[in-house]
């Protein structure tokens, strides 16, 4: 039986576990991008997140010949014009940390009445000689009125989800992955090879 590969077109040690943990299951040999150290940087020049899902993971597609699998995601504030949108991990540069980040957020939002954000999720499923297959979900949330959880990562400790009445980074992994906007995408993905497959 041939061998199942599939390349996470991503460094992120987070975003290679969990997509090893989604493809494993089903046969899939996991590489990533650290496997590959003759793969030069890929350039995310698209204009939303699931262009930029799409260029990772064909890039990768393109050169190996092989099936890959990326993610983008990123915060939309609507106060901000739905900013730092694809920029949300370059947003005030790359090496400055989320807690400076959060703050700025915060400071900003002062006096705002409006703190309707989103998370928002693309995940590009590439083949060779196939169009790509791209799912793209969001988890609609407001900006806290300051920072709460030392669980996740990046923005979770401004994301203030109602229904549960919690920050993102105040949830438990299983509370986070049922509605977080990767969670969403991630189970759309998981649908769609089953049926695919």
């Amino acid at each position: 039986m041939k061998e199942k590969k599939i390349v996470v077109a991503s460094t992120n040690e987070g975003k290679i576990r969990e997509f090893r943990e989604m493809f494993e299951p089903l046969g899939y040999t996991v590489y990533s991008l650290k496997d590959f150290p003759d793969m030069e940087d890929i350039e995310e020049t698209g204009t939303t997140f699931a262009e930029n899902a799409v260029i990772k993971a064909k890039a990768v597609t393109d050169k190996y010949g092989i099936r890959a699998v990326s993610d983008d995601s990123g915060l939309e504030v609507e106060a901000f014009g739905n900013q730092p949108g694809v920029n949300s991990a370059r947003w005030l540069g790359h090496e400055t940390s989320y807690t400076y980040k959060n703050q700025v957020i915060l400071d900003r939002m002062k006096g705002e009445t409006d703190r309707r954000c989103r998370y928002v999720c693309a995940i590009a499923l590439t083949d060779p000689d196939k169009e790509p297959v791209v799912f793209v979900d969001t988890a609609e949330c407001l900006i806290a009125d300051e920072p709460a959880g030392t669980n996740g990562f990046g923005y979770d400790p401004i994301m203030y989800f109602e229904p549960l009445h919690k920050t993102m980074a105040e949830m438990t992994k299983d509370e986070k992955n049922a509605i977080s906007h990767r969670g969403k995408a991630v189970r759309r993905l998981q649908e769609w090879i089953n049926e695919n497959e």
